[in-house]
């Protein structure tokens, strides 16, 4: 089982902004990691991240935070991993505006991103989208979690190759967009440790594992995956 860990920002942005962030908070007089300015259900919700205990199939590694949506952010990716080879990657930033936010009707909101490779003929199946989101909604669910203003879009893209790469077979992806709001908890600090379990639960099915624990048994593999990828 692996810990979370993660990288902290003072703004946060889209999640395709790569290279914001700086590893700790420089603003209002705070030290490297930023603790002194944070505020304190921010801090709480960073601190169950960190202490999250993952299935060993998931590895975490920190990331730079994205910038310019919210105040505070905090950022990790992943990658489920079977020996030296990718099955499935993704992000997940925590934000935080201690305001609120009209659009979140709260004060954190969780953004994701998740990907995986497919085989063609399952990249076709119409009912693909609609399965995915399933899958994102079903594991918040199965973990007890209650989330407000769900929103997202699951891609599918493909990829043909011509000419001088006419070798290559095609390749298709499936690639899934989210946001939701966290319920807040005591102190308005959300159950962040268990929205990340959740979201480990979604990797590891877009991947094609199997359940973690009888917990789990609902959970359905993704059929017809394509093989994993070379790290």
């Amino acid at each position: 089982m692996a810990a979370a860990q993660g990288r902290l920002s003072d703004g946060a942005g889209g999640m395709d902004e790569a290279n914001g962030g700086n590893g700790g908070l420089g603003a209002n007089g705070a030290d490297r990691d930023g603790s002194r300015s944070l505020p304190l259900p921010f801090r709480a919700a960073v601190d169950a991240l960190r202490a999250a205990r993952l299935r060993p199939q998931i590895e975490i590694d920190p990331t730079p935070a994205p910038k310019k949506l919210a105040p505070f952010a905090y950022a990790l990716e992943a990658a489920v991993v079977d020996g030296d080879q990718d099955l499935a990657d993704g992000r997940l930033v925590l934000l935080h505006d201690p305001d609120g936010h009209d659009a979140w009707r709260g004060t954190f909101r969780l953004v994701t991103l998740v990907r995986a490779e497919l085989e063609p003929e399952m990249a076709a199946d119409p009912l693909l989208p609609e399965v995915c989101w399933s899958w994102l909604t079903g594991a918040l669910q199965a973990r007890g979690l209650t989330c407000g203003e769900p929103s997202g879009t699951v891609t599918r893209a493909s990829s043909h190759y011509f000419g001088g790469l006419a070798e290559r077979p095609a390749a298709s992806q499936i690639e899934i967009r989210a946001s939701w709001t966290p319920r807040e908890g005591l102190g308005g600090v959300p159950d962040t440790g268990a929205h990340l379990a959740s979201w480990c639960d979604l990797l590891a099915q877009v991947a094609g594992l199997p359940p973690a624990g009888p917990g789990d048994a609902s959970v359905v593999t993704l059929p017809q995956r394509r093989g994993p990828q070379s790290r």
